[in-house]
């Protein structure tokens, strides 16, 4: 790709982000789609990492191609559960684990405490921060080798919102891994609709889904009905992928945001020293600034996120058209998953 001119852009609006998002979200605190061959194949495993505040569950999938020393490590945003990476709905089209197994990498799908198979610590207890320092301890676990599999020697961290934020937060701390994809991520929030989205939060023990399932009043899920709107594209969204959608979302902390949030800060992403693939959907209304004119392609969200990268993250960028947020369950993904595995390719050759 060639390089783009470097403008520096204010950090004011950066920081206003982070502080009405937090005072926001602390304000908050007091099926009819069928799965489609979703079971996992048998070379998956379960593989359960303790951490300081409790367990995070994980799944290693290996390719059935036969060995390999490459891994992707996938985390999901905050919403979601593992399912965002291993979606059970139609998974030729939408399962993103799948479709780099089938590319011949491994993958190791982790969910963050308090949601899917992980424990479930008092909600003031997760932070994003916490979250960078067990994928840390995960990245070397890999690298020693776990779960029956031979040590991985490339090991590649992706996330999604949130988790993109711990992602970087891991890379610049810590420079342990070989290349980092971050997706649903960029730095020009659209901060009226990152607020509206915010907006169709409640207390997850409000949610029948959730009501008795043990969650403290500091866990908070999205409103019924609202996750069309907030994470998806209508023309590029099949509305029984939306309603597996809102049928397996999950909670998070909003003690997960200050420290995630401040991922889009100087100089945060300038110490990530891993090269760097930046995806976001075209339509994605957190992340493509006002009229989504960042995400007008792959050239204009560069442009906008070149400057907050050093010349050792060797940026990559890439939009999928007409997609919202979740770019894992649009329609068209598959262009997505395909720039995932030709970007990961170029970089561990």
């Amino acid at each position: 790709m060639a390089e783009q001119e470097r403008a520096r852009h204010p950090w004011t609006s950066v920081r206003a982000i982070v502080a009405c998002v937090t005072a926001t979200l602390m304000c908050l605190i007091p099926g009819g789609a069928h799965a489609d061959d979703a079971s996992p194949p048998d070379h998956c495993a379960a593989v359960p990492f303790p951490v300081p505040n409790g367990v995070m569950g994980a799944t290693l999938c290996l390719p059935a191609a036969g060995p390999t020393d490459r891994v992707m490590v996938l985390l999901p945003g905050s919403n979601y559960n593992h399912t965002y990476w291993d979606f059970p709905y139609v998974p030729q089209t939408y399962n993103f684990r799948r479709a780099m197994n089938a590319a011949g990498y491994a993958t190791l799908v982790v969910d963050r405490l308090g949601i899917g198979a992980s424990s479930r610590p008092p909600s003031m207890l997760v932070t994003a921060t916490g979250s960078a320092q067990a994928l840390h301890e995960i990245v070397q676990a890999l690298r020693r080798g776990l779960a029956g599999a031979q040590p991985f020697a490339k090991v590649i961290i992706g996330g999604h919102s949130l988790s993109s934020g711990i992602d970087v937060l891991e890379a610049s701390t810590y420079h342990d891994v070989d290349g980092v994809v971050l997706t649903g991520f960029s730095h020009a929030l659209n901060v009226p609709e990152v607020l509206g989205v915010m907006a169709t939060y409640q207390q997850a023990v409000q949610d029948p889904r959730f009501a008795g399932s043990g969650y403290d009043p500091g866990y908070l899920v999205t409103q019924p009905g609202t996750r069309a709107r907030d994470f998806h594209a209508p023309d590029d969204a099949d509305p029984d992928v939306i309603a597996v959608d809102e049928s397996t979302k999950d909670v998070f902390a909003p003690t997960e945001y200050p420290d995630g949030l401040t991922s889009t800060i100087p100089p945060m992403t300038n110490l990530v020293t891993a090269p760097v693939l930046v995806v976001n959907g075209s339509l994605d209304r957190l992340s493509c600034g006002p009229g989504y004119a960042v995400c007008a392609n792959a050239e204009t969200l560069y442009a906008t996120e070149a400057p907050f990268f050093g010349p050792t993250a060797r940026l990559r960028t890439f939009v999928l058209a007409g997609s919202g947020h979740s770019v894992n369950l649009a329609r068209n993904t598959a262009e997505y998953q395909a720039a995932v595995v030709e970007w990961a390719d170029s970089i561990l050759e």
